[in-house]
């Protein structure tokens, strides 16, 4: 089973536990973890883009002028492709780009971005995150005591009074983020070079995704 060790606030490491094999040792499946991602930001596109072809465009009720005898092209009406302020060909219209996965492949691709973290030794466990106010120069300095000068993802267990504190002092820090076990996702464990997560939080991690 992989180990991995436990640091307190001030960096100090206080013990070494072992993650759960079936989450943080399971063979990397990559195709899988691409899916997800592809899915995930796929689920991100509103898909509201639109634009108005000949038909919807306004106007353009009669012939512009008579067929022959102008010394003009003829046209047939001013919402034409080929007019200025006509229609759009081809353009784009309201769809829905979400992507749908199967439960299992989810499953799969979480616990292969887990374990590639695993492996490449980029999870830190804290035993606890508490923070007395809302400081972000509290958490800078925490991310000091750790080491981390790269981008982090910090999970926390859920949402309570705390932890508002931790989000709140952690936003304004450039390349950090935060989320909750039941939000976390493979796009932000992968784009983030730590895994930062405190140990209540790495329990409860065991008990929804085992």
């Amino acid at each position: 089973m992989p180990k991995v060790k436990v640091y307190d606030m001030s960096g100090n490491v206080v013990e070494e536990i072992e993650l759960d094999s079936n989450i943080f040792g399971v063979e990397i499946n990559e195709p899988a973890m691409h899916m997800s991602v592809k899915s995930y930001l796929a689920n991100q596109r509103q898909g509201t883009h639109a634009t108005k072809d000949r038909s919807e465009v306004n106007g353009g009720g009669r012939k512009p002028y008579r067929q022959k005898g102008t010394g003009r092209a003829r046209h047939g009406s001013i919402r034409s492709p080929l007019w200025v302020g006509g229609g759009v060909v081809f353009g784009p219209s309201p769809r829905d780009y979400s992507i749908k996965l199967p439960k299992k492949l989810k499953r799969l691709a979480l616990k292969s971005s887990l374990s590639t973290k695993a492996q490449n030794d980029d999870i830190i466990v804290i035993d606890k995150l508490e923070l007395e106010e809302i400081k972000t120069k509290r958490m800078v300095q925490l991310l000091k005591d750790l080491d981390v000068d790269e981008t982090a993802l910090i999970v926390l267990n859920g949402k309570d009074e705390n932890n508002d504190k931790v989000v709140l002092s952690s936003r304004n820090i450039e390349g950090v983020s935060t989320a909750y076990v039941n939000t976390i996702n493979v796009y932000d464990i992968l784009r983030h070079s730590k895994f930062i997560i405190t140990k209540d939080a790495l329990s409860k991690v065991s008990e929804v995704y085992a």
